[in-house]
């Protein structure tokens, strides 16, 4: 499973035909999967007030499923929440009565996704991402019994890191572990700096995906094409501006592809990949790889298996 999490921009809507070439391009590349992004949302991390997200609506959403499939490609869909000027990872409630509410709108909003997942013969479906808040919460298990009642493919939970990851008791109801990894790179953009520690991280990914048992998914790995990204790479563009640095960004893409194939993990999916087909370029400090020298970069790990394929894990066939 290689590929791209393709986001939907508002000049290229899932459904038109900018959309339609976008996917196009990514399979040129060589990729086999997408993953897209339905956005829930909540006004604050302690709210239970969820509510799916009128970003990507549900029948938008089909679209893209099916222009994607058109394509040939697979697709995981793998929902975030949407918190304004916080992140997932910091969904917490206040109480039990909250945490009952959170979750019956959580598994409500889950299944709708599951259902549409199933009728669209989506290939895997993730029950969540980076919810590290509350993924030891015993709620979960109720959410995947009813997951499973609408959804007949396999599942996954991306995992924020491999501290969340060693954390899940739940990986057994799964069909593959995720995870998202953007741990810091140190000062140096020196290519002799960065390997090390990428090949550490690759190292003790490998362990922690053998430890869950399950085949391992890294669901989100990606840099931003900006001077000093990788010291906090999982930093946007509007939290520090910086000058464009493509090199970078192909640099340490790379490197991942190196130090993962050497330990056997070839299921990998980018972050991140725009439905505007000309999103991107030498003068954007953002992570899309479109229309940047780590296109080429993506081109010779899909298409020419520069990451082994020794990793397992099926999707829906």
């Amino acid at each position: 499973m290689q590929g791209v999490n393709f986001v939907e921009d508002g000049k290229a809507l899932y459904g038109s035909v900018g959309a339609a070439a976008s996917f196009a391009h990514v399979r040129a590349l060589g990729a086999d999967t997408v993953a897209l992004i339905p956005f829930l949302w909540q006004p604050t991390p302690a709210s239970p007030d969820l509510v799916m997200g009128s970003a990507v609506p549900l029948d938008r959403l089909r679209a893209g499923i099916r222009q994607a499939h058109a394509a040939g490609l697979k697709v995981l869909l793998k929902p975030h929440i949407w918190i304004p000027e916080h992140w997932a990872g910091q969904v917490r409630m206040g109480n039990d009565a909250d945490w009952t509410a959170w979750f019956g709108r959580y598994r409500a909003l889950l299944t709708t996704l599951a259902t549409l997942a199933d009728e669209e013969k989506v290939e895997m479906l993730a029950i969540g991402t980076e919810l590290e808040g509350t993924s030891q919460r015993p709620e979960w298990q109720v959410v995947i019994t009813d997951i499973r009642a609408r959804y007949h493919g396999p599942l996954t939970y991306v995992a924020h890191g491999r501290e969340e990851m060693a954390k899940v008791p739940f990986w057994g109801r799964l069909d593959m572990a995720g995870v998202s990894v953007y741990p810091p790179l140190g000062p140096s953009a020196a290519a002799a700096d960065l390997a090390k520690p990428i090949d550490a991280e690759a190292q003790a990914l490998a362990a922690a995906f053998k430890a869950t048992g399950k085949p391992g998914l890294v669901a989100e790995l990606g840099l931003r094409s900006a001077e000093g990204a990788q010291a906090r790479p999982w930093e946007s563009a509007e939290e520090r501006a910086a000058t464009p640095d493509p090199v970078l960004q192909a640099r340490v893409l790379a490197l991942w592809a190196q130090s993962l194939g050497r330990v056997g993990i070839g299921n990998v999916l980018l972050w991140r990949w725009i439905s505007d087909p000309d999103a991107g370029g030498a003068r954007d400090t953002d992570f899309t790889i479109q229309n940047k020298t780590a296109e080429g970069v993506a081109f010779l790990w899909f298409q020419h298996g520069v990451v082994s394929n020794r990793s397992g894990g099926q999707m829906r066939p």
